[in-house]
């Protein structure tokens, strides 16, 4: 049997369902395949049930070191029950994932959507349940899965762990390591740490959270550190323990623990395709060589989207990704011309206490390719003495903004900072708009709020610009008229 559509959208996760909204616009031949479970990655296993698990966190971590220094009593009772939390995350879980699991529901009551793995039999053709689906153009939409080496789980079993389970733990250990700090590792370990987990993180990179600024990540491992044990620059080994356990290497480091929580990132879920038959090939990075501008894959009639490009891998990038390919992917269909949208600025976060946060260019990529001190400046703050970080019990961490040396362009920033989740924001705004340092000292600052930390960068950048890039009067007082 065979049935023909105009698109072909492989995968309803968040990507698929974002290319499916633009599809539906252009043409009601349309197809939706995906082997289930229904849901997103983010609703399901990633940014809403860890969020819900950090926010449980941070109420003991309140009760247990903020309290008594407010004058306020009894904080020191506060108990995590973990299998209480679980539940309430699993609760909190499939309300949000139940929003975009309906959605595709309503495309497979309406004949749109069929569940099973699809596998491309040639360029124009996907085999599912023994049919053969006919497309005129395809969205690979096929999500993620996490990194976990093979040899770990055949010896350990039940006891290696990644986000895709993690939250389905009726109880969790006593103890336990992470293998990854990167932003989903470093936001459980923190979290879990709080809630009275005996945990240590491990990662053979230098850093946390992804930062590449030695300015902000050696304080921010400082932070940490406070908390929970964290190895760096050595990669993990895992044995079985005398008594039964796991025993983690790294470096120097040993330690034994119940069970290990793999967070090595994800790789795009592309094995079970067959793109050969499509004639398309995998690059050295495992995806295929594509367009970010257009999601095309090459001159093909195949467009690419979500975690399964392998670009960005965030939500917001998935739902950019998913609109761009799906509009593309029915204009080819219908025969007429796919268009070029600019991408976004980049922008990170890790929800950690304090919050790390990246935007635009890193400070990695602006040395490698401007120079440090020649062509860009840095702007910084110390939260340690920030005067709302202060009153919220909160100051700690530190601001980087980078901003062109010819004219004070904004270009990027790194953080670890309370509230950077709010502050990147702002900061991807004004980078979109082109601003300059000199256009945000022109805004208005209240007092006293977190931003006036970066009212304080963003003059210690302004302070090394040239004359050429600066206003007169700028730094004192606001525009007139």
């Amino acid at each position: 049997m065979t049935r023909k559509v105009d698109v072909c959208i492989l995968g309803a996760g968040s990507a698929g369902l974002y290319a499916t909204g633009q599809v539906a616009r252009k043409t009601k031949d349309f197809l939706v395949i995906d082997p289930g479970p229904l849901g997103t990655t983010c609703a399901r296993v990633g940014c809403m049930p860890s969020k819900v698990l950090i926010q449980a966190a941070e109420y003991v971590h309140q009760a247990h070191h903020a309290f008594a220094r407010a004058g306020i009593t009894g904080g020191e009772q506060v108990k995590a029950d973990i299998p209480a939390v679980l539940a309430h995350v699993r609760k909190m879980r499939d309300g949000f994932a139940s929003g975009p699991a309906g959605k595709a529901e309503k495309l497979e009551s309406h004949g749109k959507l069929i569940r099973g793995a699809a596998r491309f039999v040639d360029a124009n053709a996907v085999e599912v349940n023994g049919e053969r689906v006919e497309a005129k153009a395809f969205v690979i939409a096929t999500g993620s899965k996490p990194v976990v080496p093979a040899a770990w789980v055949e010896k350990f079993g039940e006891r290696i762990l990644t986000t895709e389970n993690l939250f389905e733990q009726e109880d969790l250990p006593e103890s336990m390591a992470i293998i990854g700090m990167g932003v989903i590792g470093l936001e459980m370990g923190q979290a879990l740490s709080r809630l009275g987990i005996d945990i240590v993180g491990v990662d053979m990179a230098d850093t946390v959270g992804g930062l590449t600024d030695d300015g902000v990540s050696y304080p921010a491992t400082g932070i940490f550190r406070e908390e929970f044990p964290i190895w760096l620059g050595a990669a993990a080994a895992l044995e079985e323990a005398p008594d039964g356990r796991i025993l983690v290497k790294a470096g120097e480091n040993e330690k034994v623990v119940d069970k290990v929580l793999v967070a090595l990132g994800r790789k795009p879920n592309l094995d079970g395709l067959n793109l050969a038959a499509a004639g398309v090939e995998l690059n050295e990075r495992g995806v295929p060589d594509f367009d970010p501008a257009t999601q095309r894959i090459g001159e093909t009639h195949l467009f690419i989207a979500g975690d399964a490009d392998g670009y960005r891998q965030i939500l917001h990038e998935a739902a950019d990704d998913g609109r761009i390919a799906g509009f593309n992917a029915a204009s080819l269909a219908k025969g007429e011309d796919i268009r070029r949208f600019r991408r976004k600025v980049p922008l990170a976060i890790v929800f950690s206490d304090p919050n790390i946060a990246m935007v635009g260019e890193t400070f990695a990529h602006l040395d490698a390719t401007l120079g440090e001190d020649e062509g860009f400046v840095v702007g910084e703050r110390d939260f340690s003495t920030q005067a709302r970080a202060r009153v919220m019990q909160a100051n700690r961490g530190v601001l980087h903004i980078y901003a062109r040396m010819e004219d004070g362009k904004l270009l990027g920033a790194e953080m670890c900072m309370p509230r950077a989740e709010h502050i990147a924001h702002e900061l991807a705004w004004a980078i979109e708009q082109g601003l300059t340092v000199a256009d945000l000292i022109a805004m208005p600052f209240y007092h006293p709020v977190i931003e006036e930390g970066l009212q304080n960068a963003l003059h210690d950048a302004y302070a090394q610009l040239p004359d050429s890039a600066k206003v007169p009067g700028i730094a004192d007082v606001p525009f007139e008229g």
